[in-house]
């Protein structure tokens, strides 16, 4: 939805798949490791600016949830992006763990991701957990909207989304922190786009890497939770804001 509007403005817009996910080889499948995914995305940024139609300098980032995360990493370490929006980003994934889960339910976690770690070791065996479920099963994103909105949304993966992602990855989630030195954007013209009712990426979370941050900045709150900035009007606030971030650091640069 946000390519189609942007590209409809006159951006070229570059998608990809992380390795191990979706369309991209690599395995094992449903590996989601930062730093990797940190040089997938530096990788889509140098492609990009080798294709004729564009502006090697006028590169823009936008990411949402995790991979918002990796866009606030690359925006204060690559000189290449020059505007970013962040959507629902994962700014301090040990505080969240620590506000979706209950400590009990955090200490079985802990102790099933070490586990695996011995098993990792001795069998180089990968095992996984449900990133989503039902109420009341185990899962990582352990929130009934994301098992909602999952399910009303896996057929747009034309069948080359899985449910599950592994515990090694999960070792790495449960203290990833992408923006520890958020003033290092700048000067990037930075875009937070949340959401007041969001538990996967909490509101004061990201008005914190918001007030941190220098000018020029822009902070949007919508109503909804985690995914509501992909349907009804929550949609239209945040692709018209995105789009007009872009439009201003982008086309008038």
């Amino acid at each position: 939805q946000f390519a189609e509007k942007f590209a409809q403005a006159g951006f070229v817009v570059s998608l990809f798949d992380y390795r191990y996910q979706g369309a991209s080889e690599g395995e094992p499948r449903g590996q989601m490791l930062p730093t990797e995914q940190h040089e997938d995305f530096r990788n889509a940024i140098t492609w990009t600016q080798l294709q004729s139609e564009v502006d090697p300098e006028r590169i823009g980032l936008w990411g949402f949830s995790y991979s918002g995360g990796h866009a606030l990493h690359l925006a204060a370490f690559d000189p290449r992006v020059k505007a970013i929006v962040v959507q629902m980003p994962t700014v301090n994934a040990f505080l969240i763990s620590r506000r979706v889960a209950s400590p009990l339910q955090l200490e079985e976690l802990t102790k099933m991701v070490l586990q695996d770690r011995i098993k990792r070791y001795q069998t180089g065996k990968v095992s996984y957990l449900p990133l989503v479920a039902p109420p009341g099963e185990p899962s990582f994103l352990a929130t009934p909207d994301a098992f909602t909105w999952v399910e009303s949304n896996k057929s747009a993966s034309e069948g080359r989304w899985e449910n599950r992602i592994s515990f090694e990855s999960i070792e790495h989630c449960l203290y990833y922190e992408p923006a520890p030195h958020i003033e290092a954007i700048f000067p990037t013209p930075l875009c937070l786009i949340t959401g007041e009712k969001d538990f996967l990426s909490p509101a004061d979370l990201t008005a914190d890497v918001h007030a941190r941050a220098m000018e020029p900045k822009s902070l949007t709150i919508l109503k909804g939770g985690h995914f509501d900035g992909f349907q009804g009007e929550g949609f239209e606030i945040a692709s018209t804001t995105a789009l007009r971030w872009f439009e201003k650091y982008l086309k008038q640069a």
